[in-house]
């Protein structure tokens, strides 16, 4: 994971913009989705093919599976394929550790994870890589699943209130509705919210981006696939010019404002996966 977090930024700092991203093509399939995700950086590109199945954990399936393919950028040779569940569960994580590191205080320990699945607990790796997470509650709406990953990580199971308290909190579930009420976030607190990339579904209400700074992968793809961001935009709460890009916050080009929350929506982008795939390929040569 650590490495996974280093390889995310130094990409950003060496120059890759994630707006040159092609759009994520979606298909809709009869019990799901099929997903595309092609990528190209320095000496690599890529595709990743992955298919969102919302009834397969009721089959003891993964929700999301897929493949990625891993090419040299100059001849465009097929060099790896990986798991595309595991890569997927790395990146996502690895990107909030990335902003979580750019934008929460030092000190940050307190940690609130909302879901109780593969992310919560890749989140929860990711953040304790960059932040002093000493305390963790688990939030989720299967209490035996929230209990099992608690033991795991060693948390405890909380509610949506205790995010009062918290110096970080992770949303990663699929939710459609908010989960918890921003007015309850304190100044210092940084959320990241990864669980869609879906224009009517989100994890956090208008007031927690009205509050906020608010960054994300792509102002563009924010605007076209977060739900938290369109729909707090089409209530008032947020001007999409407000809306801070990750690159550039890596790079110190953009600062947080002082004394108020921070959120990072993340709806998961190719160069992502790129980096990590092109990292693994090389670490493993």
């Amino acid at each position: 994971m650590r490495a996974a977090v280093e390889a995310l930024a130094a990409a950003l700092r060496g120059g890759l913009d994630p707006d040159a991203d092609p759009p994520r093509s979606v298909v809709p399939v009869r019990r799901g989705q099929l997903l595309l995700m092609p990528a190209e950086w320095g000496r690599y590109a890529g595709v990743k093919l992955a298919t969102v199945a919302p009834a397969n954990p009721g089959r003891g399936l993964a929700r999301i599976q897929g493949q990625y393919l891993l090419l040299d950028a100059e001849t465009l040779t097929p060099l790896d394929v990986l798991d595309g569940v595991a890569l997927t569960s790395v990146r996502t994580a690895a990107v909030s550790a990335v902003a979580v590191d750019a934008l929460a205080e030092p000190a940050a320990a307190r940690l609130v994870v909302f879901g109780s699945g593969p992310q919560a607990r890749s989140h929860v790796e990711a953040l304790r890589a960059v932040r002093p997470v000493s305390d963790v509650v688990v939030v989720g709406r299967d209490q035996e699943r929230a209990r099992v990953l608690a033991a795991e990580v060693g948390a405890r199971v909380g509610s949506p209130s205790d995010v009062a308290g918290a110096d970080l909190v992770a949303c990663c579930t699929t939710a459609r509705e908010p989960l918890f009420d921003g007015a309850l976030l304190a100044p210092h607190a940084t959320v990241v919210a990864v669980g869609s990339h879906e224009p009517d579904a989100r994890e956090v209400d208008a007031e927690t981006v009205r509050r906020s700074t608010v960054v994300v992968e792509s102002r563009e793809t924010a605007l076209r696939e977060a739900g938290d961001v369109v729909q707090a935009v089409s209530a008032g709460a947020c001007e999409p010019g407000e809306l801070l890009g990750l690159a550039a916050v890596v790079r110190g080009e953009a600062k947080a404002t002082p004394d108020a929350p921070r959120l990072f929506k993340s709806v998961g982008m190719a160069w992502e996966d790129l980096v990590i795939a092109a990292r693994a390929y090389e670490e493993g040569s």
